[in-house]
């Protein structure tokens, strides 16, 4: 069984957290579930027993235990342990939110799994407590965007929650809203830099360049196809979500997942649960 309930945040914080998910599964077989890269920062709260995850598929990464942990922007899926059930919450940051709910630029965090708490504090443990505490997932999401909105409050006017450069965040806006389908030097042009000094600035802020977030985002979208109800065959997925050809499609999600589309799909116990 699993189920997966979805909310939208407070309207004061829709431009720092892109959504909330509670998901609750149980009696699915033991396995690994792969975490696929995406265009948010992940934060996960477990409401039973520690998470345990590795940053990396198949790689040999070292798995780690957490009650709660955030990640940053990734350019590869991390690996979930489990033993057929797992409840929590999960929360979706845009590049924005690092720094107003953690303080500090995404880039900080990419390519890491560090302890919630970590980078909240108190502010992490008390939240971790209270959605442990709450009986509903409507009393949870309140008390996310409750203890959220504190962060956020606690943060203004502090000089290392500077804004994030402008052009970046129109760079972002651009590839975003073509799901990578844009050439890099096209957005540099339009908004009046070098290829060279975008992507200095843009990987110093979000970590990642803007061609791997390209890659990232065109990822995310034939993700998003390949788990859909109605799943289409990969040629079309390859298609549709702006690859070369379904070999193209095949080398991007062998980096990013470690394993083939047919083998991921295969080996991918969470699919079809919701």
């Amino acid at each position: 069984m699993a189920t997966g309930i979805c909310a939208r945040p407070a309207p004061a914080l829709r431009r720092y957290v892109d959504s909330y998910v509670g998901f609750d599964l149980r009696g699915l077989a033991a396995g690994v579930h792969c975490g696929p890269p995406s265009r948010v920062l992940t934060a996960v709260i477990s409401l039973s027993d520690p998470l345990e995850v590795a940053a990396g598929v198949g790689d040999g990464s070292p798995v780690t235990r957490f009650g709660s942990v955030a990640g940053g922007l990734m350019d590869r899926s991390v690996a979930i342990h489990h033993d057929g059930r797992q409840q929590g919450v999960k929360v979706a940051l845009t590049p924005l939110g690092a720094r107003a709910i953690y303080g500090m630029p995404a880039a900080v965090l990419a390519h890491r799994l560090v302890p919630l708490d970590e980078l909240l504090g108190a502010l992490g443990v008390e939240l971790a407590d209270r959605l442990r505490a709450a009986s509903t997932w409507p009393a949870r999401f309140t008390v996310l965007d409750e203890l959220l909105l504190r962060a956020v409050g606690r943060g203004v006017g502090s000089d290392h929650v500077r804004r994030m450069r402008p052009e970046v965040a129109e760079a972002w806006r651009r590839l975003v809203a073509a799901r990578g389908c844009v050439q890099v030097g096209a957005v540099a042009a339009e908004i009046g830099w070098s290829r060279r000094h975008l992507t200095e600035r843009f990987r110093g802020e979000l970590g990642l360049s803007p061609k791997a977030v390209a890659r990232v985002l065109r990822f995310e979208h034939a993700h998003d196809l390949a788990t859909a109800r109605d799943r289409l065959p990969w040629p079309d997925v390859a298609t549709i979500s702006g690859y070369a050809d379904q070999a193209h499609l095949v080398r991007d999600w062998r980096e990013f997942t470690g394993r083939t589309p047919t083998a991921w799909r295969d080996s991918e116990v969470l699919l079809g649960t919701g």
